[in-house]
């Protein structure tokens, strides 16, 4: 758990603990509590590095190659 807070910031990450810092302070100084809620959302993201966009809930985090060993069948195919 550790491990996935302290590794792998990059530039999305930062933005969204800046987005929830500066929402957090409007929030305290302003008193509304709705931007609370909205700087908890991005802070929770930036620590846990979560998104909320299609296929965003966990960014994977290593490179994925598909090692194929076989060669694929290939068919010609001729036109009449």
């Amino acid at each position: 758990m550790l491990d996935l807070i302290l590794k792998d910031w990059h530039f999305m990450r930062w933005l969204r603990l800046g987005i929830g810092l500066y929402f957090g302070y409007v929030a305290i100084s302003g008193g509304e509590s709705v931007l609370g809620f909205i700087a908890a959302f991005f802070l929770i993201q930036a620590v846990f590095n979560t998104g909320c966009g299609p296929a965003g809930c966990a960014p994977r985090s290593y490179d994925v190659r598909h090692n194929y060993k076989e060669e694929p069948d290939f068919e010609i195919v001729k036109p009449k």
